[in-house]
């Protein structure tokens, strides 16, 4: 491949998640031939559209980050513009110490700028704790750190188990005592690199986005489910000229004698000039394994969390559920669910679809937590309508319901997991046309999908800079409200 901003080459693309499916739409406007190869029988990976008693919804991720620009700019590129559509609420709630109280505001992932942010939510012992920070000598950092360590340290624990962690838990299904603070709090590793007390330096980042003067929401999702956006690129990939095979898992990965790859799935064949390797960590071991065994390893290393989604719907003289998109649950509180989503209050086209039902979703399993996942289907349903009930007072019999489970969903990022993508990509750049993306490497949220998607794109033509960027600065992905 060569660097001069197009090229005829053929690329082969294994993946069809949304990173695979960005790769190949970033490729076919640069004058490449593209195959995509995706081992199941759909295309969106985590993206997945779905419905229940009719209606429509996302039985996946439902909304993307809008203040950074990739994924909007994809949906309409895609011709999906005249769907964006931001949430009807944003204001979610915390079932903690026994009740709904409202989310906080003025925190950074959970992190406050002064202890009056937490009222409400904290006791009086650990407001008085967060006021502490200002007259603590500095906690190093180093060249990573977990977040729960490092705010605990600095706020106490208060802080990190009644909102970090909810935060933390519903982008990540992690453990905030495990997750890499450089690689998912970026702005926060900053700061804790620069100051001795984090609220001063947490003020410093609010007054950053002040300055900034970001208008718009925060948040965006998509008529019909964000699920509908790969769909629609997957459309858009083909009308270029792109073929995607689904069905088709890769068996062999290799180098070329003379020069470029030779792939195998199934009983194809296929010969590429370069490949863009867009499968989970597992599967992109086992296919790196025979040319960049290092690489390998180093994917191979990587856990995951599962998790399930479960969606119901009611009848709306049934269902009286409070104001607002939902709530988190710290784990501290020992509930089983750890969010749930009022997907009708939260998204106005749901409520629009069916004015006569209520849908709602609750997510259950984190990290280490696989006895409640071992639950049938009924189970997961029965205990998400106990502390439903608990919370909300909702104990009406939904009319359907249904559950999705994502086993390995969510890649972990512990402390060093920079250094692990630093090192898997050193040892990829040692072969020519071979890039990889997703979500094991930049960011979990979909722009940093797409971001990590179009660093691979430019790296196959010799421009390393974006690859470079991402892997200095990660992509903050933040919680798009109650039950991601």
């Amino acid at each position: 491949m060569n660097g001069a901003g197009t090229d005829a080459g053929h690329v082969v693309v294994i993946g069809a998640g949304i990173a695979g499916l960005a790769a190949a739409h970033r490729l076919l406007a640069r004058g490449a031939r593209v195959t995509v190869l995706e081992a199941s029988d759909r295309v969106g990976g985590k993206l997945l559209p779905g419905e229940i008693a009719g209606v429509r919804v996302d039985l996946g991720a439902e909304s993307m980050l809008a203040r950074r620009p990739e994924a909007v700019a994809l949906a309409r590129e895609a011709g999906l513009t005249d769907r964006l559509q931001p949430p009807a609420t944003a204001s979610a709630s915390l079932w903690t110490r026994g009740a709904l109280r409202p989310m906080p505001k003025g925190h950074v992932m959970g992190v406050p700028g002064t202890a009056s942010a937490l009222s409400g939510v904290l006791s009086d012992e650990g407001l008085h704790r967060i006021e502490r920070d200002a007259d603590l000598p500095r906690t190093e950092v180093g060249d990573d750190v977990a977040v729960g360590e490092y705010v605990a340290a600095r706020l106490g624990r208060e802080v990190v188990d009644r909102l970090v962690e909810p935060l933390l838990g519903g982008v990540y299904a992690g453990d905030a005592y495990r997750i890499s603070m450089r690689s998912a709090v970026p702005q926060l590793f900053q700061v804790a690199r620069t100051h001795t007390s984090l609220t001063e330096g947490v003020r410093e980042i609010q007054a950053g986005a002040a300055a900034a003067q970001q208008t718009g929401p925060v948040f965006m999702g998509i008529r019909g489910g964000v699920g509908s956006l790969p769909l629609a690129v997957a459309e858009s990939v083909r009308a270029r000229g792109g073929e995607i095979v689904t069905g088709a898992p890769v068996t062999e990965l290799r180098r070329e004698p003379a020069a470029g790859w030779r792939i195998v799935a199934g009983d194809r064949v296929l010969h590429a000039d370069a490949v863009i390797v867009a499968a989970p960590a597992p599967a992109a071991a086992g296919l790196l394994r025979a040319e960049a065994p290092a690489a390998a390893a180093e994917l191979a290393a990587v856990e995951y969390a599962s998790m399930a989604l479960v969606t119901l719907a009611y009848r709306r003289t049934e269902a009286h559920l409070p104001e607002g998109s939902g709530f988190l649950v710290p784990p501290v509180d020992g509930r089983t669910i750890k969010a749930s989503t009022f997907a009708s209050q939260k998204w106005g086209w749901i409520a629009d679809e069916n004015p006569d039902l209520v849908v709602l979703r609750t997510s259950v399993g984190r990290y280490g937590e696989t006895e409640i996942l071992q639950r049938d289907d009924a189970g997961l349903v029965e205990v998400s309508r106990t502390d439903l009930r608990a919370a909300t007072g909702l104990a009406a019999t939904p009319v359907e319901t249904r559950v999705t489970r994502w086993s390995d969903g969510l890649p972990q990022y512990p402390v060093g997991h920079h250094a692990r993508v630093a090192r898997i990509r050193e040892h990829l750049g040692k072969l020519p046309g071979l890039a990889v993306c997703g979500a094991v490497y930049d960011g979990v949220g979909i722009p940093a999908c797409i971001a990590s998607a179009y660093a691979a794109v430019d790296q196959i033509h010799g421009d390393l800079g974006a690859v470079q960027e991402l892997t200095a600065n990660p992509v903050q992905s933040l919680h798009g409200g109650a039950g991601e």
